[in-house]
């Protein structure tokens, strides 16, 4: 009988990935004037693993390219070749060109052959050289000068989505000299797989401008990570042999044709783990060590089920308010019971889906290293509460984000050594990440030590925009200009964004995840940026208020306090628009039932409101009645129904009524500032 040994594969495309993260973690510590065996041991059983296992289910590509990388090793941590800075980037492009054969293998499509080919023959002509100390010369590599350049840059579908415009690009190359295109479909694109926001369409340039290639990498920095790009010289085109292309093949620090980015989506493909996994061993259980791999869609189901147990314990619970307590003793004791055993579950099965922002944070040295590297800048990054958790759907979705704004601190914040020295600050720029939980939210911080935003052009450039800005307006205001749409231009490139990269999307992906993001700087000193996301999209802690006969929910975490003003404290500015004195303080009123189009039913002189805060902004809302606090269900209103304004989902109560949940962010948006005006 013949062994089925595809089962075994998803096990082994996961060990495999989580070896390649050890793999580029231990790289990524590697000081070549201090060589810790260990750390090279460690960096050898992960490519001897992954080998040893695509040799058994017979991915041969996989195979034979990893067994050049673990040759290479071995001569390492035997003392035959020296560790050199040179021979640790070799072996990160390595682990990239690794990665892109087993995603290759496990979406049975053709890996990227240009790249693969590159790096094997990298490999190659490294293991064919004396790598002993006494051979060991190292010089810098002269930046080659083409009279023009031929350049195939083909996008990842998910481009557009991260906030890259690939015309931008194209238009700054153009900026070169003169440059020809040629548009490349994707042969294999369907009308029923395609998407309207994904980048279909690549292209193969052609640029006539005698410039280094220094600089045409550079125009592609921004996107490096999200596209297949192969950059070569004309004269090195015409000058090649049949099957020797003389290519330079630009890769970034997460691997280029893959359709999500390269460390989260191969660590969570689908599948949650109790444990750290180790590397893959051939043919692998599927569970062992007190752990145990399942599919994420029997979790979402089991975290569905478990919702609707909480929406069906609140129903019971409400029909149980009504029950005489001396003649249902009993009832309403098993119903208590039912209460507290349906909370443990709830917060059980919740937290199976929590994952550490490691699986965020693990992506950033790497990136922080290349890009460094790039620019020529010394940066140090630092982390802290990596081991903080999240759930699984918001930390997918904060990954884009978070790397777009270290990014805009890499290249536009930290200034180069010589700045830095020039103004009192040491070489070697910070940048630090950090998370943690803060009541019922979860708290990221991006830090710089860098040049920090500039008041006065950002103004300038605002109005030059169009925009209502005025002198006397606060920092934190003019500050959150940046994220205005089209505010990402050259003109700012230097303080405040990058190259082809909208800040605007950042804040929206933020604001789709129900979180908020506020930015403080110094000129001269830094950027600290604040993101509050709520732990979990699927359970809300919030306020129940009641407008006429309805029910609203608020997020209890945008909620600062709920009072009832005195009538003298009310009033109205401009004819129309209300405000109400807190504490010295007048804050914006807006009445719900006006918003929300529902009848007044309480009194003028009732003056009940809630005090909301978003983005540094305070909006007072009149309701009707607090009914209290509690925890909902979250139900998505454009997979139910559509699009409502200013409600950022549903719920069901205990009575079976649907309940909207207020989207705190965008009424404080689009109604505080029009009546503060």
């Amino acid at each position: 009988m013949t062994l089925d040994l595809s089962r075994f594969h998803q096990t082994f495309f996961d060990e495999s990935f989580e070896g390649l993260d050890t793999m580029e973690a231990a790289l990524l510590q590697l000081d070549p004037a201090a060589v810790d065996a260990e750390t090279i041991n460690t960096i050898f059983r992960a490519a001897h693993s992954i080998k040893g296992g695509s040799g058994t289910f017979g991915f041969t590509a996989v195979a034979s390219f990893t067994h050049l990388l673990e040759t290479l090793l071995d001569q390492m941590r035997s003392g035959k070749r020296v560790i050199t800075a040179g021979n640790v980037d070799l072996l990160l492009k390595s682990s990239d060109a690794v990665r892109e054969l087993l995603h290759a293998a496990k979406e049975a499509r053709q890996a990227n052959v240009e790249l693969i080919a590159h790096h094997q023959q990298a490999l190659e002509a490294a293991l064919a050289t004396d790598g002993s100390a006494a051979a060991v010369a190292e010089a810098e590599p002269t930046p080659e000068v083409a009279d023009g350049w031929r350049i195939r840059f083909l996008p990842q579908p998910s481009l557009f989505r991260s906030g890259n415009e690939p015309m931008r690009i194209l238009r700054e190359l153009a900026s070169l000299g003169p440059l020809s295109a040629e548009p490349v479909l994707d042969a294999s694109l369907t009308l029923v797989d395609s998407l309207p926001e994904d980048a279909h369409l690549g292209w193969q340039l052609t640029l006539a401008a005698p410039v280094n290639e220094a600089v045409v990498r550079e125009v592609f920095s921004w996107v490096e990570d999200e596209c297949t790009l192969v950059i070569e010289s004309i004269k090195a085109v015409a000058e090649a042999p049949p099957g020797k292309p003389q290519l330079t093949v630009i890769e970034g620090g997460k691997g280029r044709a893959l359709p999500d980015d390269r460390r989260s989506s191969d660590r969570r493909s689908g599948e949650r783990r109790g444990d750290a996994a180790a590397p893959a061993n051939g043919v692998a259980a599927a569970g062992g060590g007190g752990s145990i791999r399942v599919p994420t869609e029997k979790i979402d189901l089991l975290i569905n089920l478990v919702g609707e147990l909480v929406i069906t314990q609140a129903m019971l619970a409400q029909q149980a308010g009504v029950l005489d307590p001396t003649l249902c003793e009993k009832l309403l004791a098993g119903l208590g019971q039912l209460d507290r055993n349906t909370r443990q579950l709830q917060e059980s099965v919740m937290s199976i889906r929590m994952l550490p922002m490691d699986f965020v944070f693990s992506r950033f040295p790497r990136l922080v290293h290349d890009l460094a590297a790039k620019l020529g800048k010394q940066i140090r990054l630092d982390t802290i509460g990596a081991d903080t958790e999240l759930d699984k759907s918001v930390i997918e979705k904060i990954a884009d984000p978070l790397t777009h704004l270290v990014r805009n601190s890499l290249d536009h914040g930290i200034e180069s050594a010589e700045e830095r020295i020039a103004a009192g600050k040491p070489a070697e720029g910070s940048i630090t990440l950090k998370a943690g939980h803060r009541g019922g939210n979860i708290v990221i911080e991006i830090i710089d030590d860098g040049r920090g935003l500039n008041r006065e052009r950002i103004l300038a450039k605002a109005r030059s925009n169009g925009l209502d800005v005025s002198d006397s307006m606060s920092d934190s205001d003019v500050n959150q200009l940046i994220f205005a749409p089209g505010f990402s231009t050259a003109e700012v490139v230097t303080d405040v964004s990058g190259r082809g990269v909208g800040m605007d999307v950042v804040k929206k992906n933020i604001h789709a995840l129900n979180g908020q993001v506020d930015l403080a700087s110094k000129p001269g000193k830094g950027t600290h940026i604040t993101i509050r996301l709520p732990l979990t999209l699927a359970i809300l802690d919030g306020m129940s208020i009641a407008v006429g006969n309805e029910v609203f929910i608020v997020p209890l975490a945008s909620v600062v306090e709920s009072l009832q003003a005195r009538r003298e404290d009310v009033h109205t500015v401009g004819g129309a628009g209300r405000v109400v004195r807190v504490r010295n303080e007048m804050v914006p009123l807006m009445a719900l039932h006006d918003l929300v189009q529902l009848p007044v039913t309480s009194a003028p002189e009732h003056n009940l409101f809630i005090l909301i805060e978003s983005e540094g902004r305070k909006l007072a809302l009149a309701v009707d009645e607090l009914l209290g606090q509690q925890q909902v269900v979250v139900k998505s209103l454009e997979s139910n129904y559509r699009r409502v304004p200013y409600m950022s989902g549903a719920t069901i109560l205990g009575d079976g009524r649907v309940a909207l949940i207020l989207d705190a962010a965008e009424l404080v948006r689009r109604t505080a500032p029009a009546l503060a005006a």
